[in-house]
């Protein structure tokens, strides 16, 4: 199963394609702010992502993404690249998988019903993690039945995050699944949105 997105211009940079140059300066700001976040999480002091670790990283970034083959999508924030990455991803739902999903911690179930084109999903917000070094952060999951669409929102700014909400519920109903339709076969299927 393979993901598109249709996210805004204005407010985006897609890390997916951004292969070599393109879009290397937005790939390294957000690995980045990922690798501070990582120290912070770590327990560790905080301090930026190091530049060396960010660059080696950028370079392997898109290699790995093009071989997801559309099962990965992420972004940037554009107007500050470090402040927002949000990351897409789809995986089959198997018995593991939802065992994992059952078993997560008690503040992942104050969700909230999202509907989109994809169907009706789960939005969690948490503003204020539990942990107070945690960054903030939003999840939107949907269940296909057979595969677990995810789009993880990760912050670096705790008083900037409430005002990104309205982006990022823009950006969650933008993504749909792409779906590998035969020449010719276009002409008999009819799509119709989720009830």
């Amino acid at each position: 199963m393979r993901l598109t997105a249709s996210a805004d211009p204005a407010l985006w940079i897609p890390v997916t394609d951004s292969f070599g140059w393109k879009g290397r300066r937005h790939r390294k700001a957000a690995l980045r702010m990922l690798l501070g976040q990582a120290n912070l999480a770590a327990g560790a002091e905080a301090r930026p992502g190091s530049r060396f670790g960010a660059w080696l990283m950028s370079q392997a970034a898109p290699i790995a993404m093009r071989k997801a083959d559309g099962r990965v999508l992420a972004w940037t924030w554009k107007a500050d690249p470090e402040l927002v990455v949000a990351l897409a991803t789809t995986q089959e739902l198997t018995p593991q998988v939802r065992m994992a999903r059952a078993n997560m911690p008690i503040e992942y179930d104050d969700t909230e019903t999202f509907a989109t084109p994809l169907g009706v999903g789960e939005k969690l917000v948490m503003a204020i993690p539990p942990s107070p070094d945690s960054p903030p952060f939003a999840t939107y999951t949907w269940d296909t039945g057979t595969h677990l669409v995810t789009l993880n929102v990760i912050c670096s700014d705790r008083e900037r995050f409430g005002t990104l909400l309205p982006a990022l519920d823009d950006l969650a109903r933008s993504i749909r699944i792409s779906d590998d339709l035969t020449s010719g076969e276009a002409g008999d299927v009819l799509r119709l949105p989720p009830a």
